[in-house]
């Protein structure tokens, strides 16, 4: 079986709105390397139009691209499932799923992949509460917003987590992986 990693930008105040985050060129070079090692990105609805929004490359190839930047040619480029009961379609590499049975959805996604990546709030809490995501990455950036949204606000249950892994950036930011403790 694959595995889902999530990964998300939060402030030291857990603020994860990517308006309070400051991205830098190392920041979308360390977000690239790990799009890159997915074999494909799981959004909801939300997160996949703001992303689309932000990085989807101009179909003209002669019109110069928006970015240059690795983190918009991976994401881009990568293959999308989009979980949404409210889409009617959707592009930009992507195949829509229904979110009627999430559970068994992702662990058939997660039986023909090697690696899956989700970000976003909503469909990570839904996963988070299946217990379904295998490695959970906090970039914590060094400012205080001093407002939401917050990953997790309203887990039902604690998810216990045992740190795997630390990268400090040269923002200031680190990047913490951990993988959830097996039940006791």
């Amino acid at each position: 079986m694959g595995s889902l990693r999530y990964s998300i930008n939060v402030t030291l105040d857990g603020c994860c709105d990517h308006r309070a985050i400051p991205a830098d060129e190392e920041l979308h070079r360390n977000a690239a390397e790990n799009l890159a090692r997915a074999d494909a990105l799981l959004f909801g609805r939300v997160t996949y139009q703001m992303m689309e929004q932000a990085w989807r490359q101009p179909a003209d190839p002669e019109e110069p691209p928006g970015s240059t930047d690795p983190f918009a040619r991976t994401i881009d480029a990568a293959e999308k499932y989009v979980v949404s009961s409210t889409l009617e379609r959707v592009d930009w590499n992507a195949e829509l799923v229904r979110g009627d049975d999430l559970e068994s959805t992702v662990r058939a996604l997660k039986e023909s992949r090697r690696t899956l990546f989700v970000g976003g709030v909503m469909l990570p809490l839904a996963l988070a509460e299946l217990g379904l995501i295998d490695e959970y990455e906090f970039v914590v950036h060094p400012r205080l917003a001093g407002h939401g949204p917050t990953p997790f606000a309203g887990l039902s249950r604690f998810v216990d987590l045992k740190l795997v892994g630390r990268e400090e950036l040269g923002s200031g930011a680190v990047a913490m992986r951990y993988e959830p403790r097996a039940a006791a």
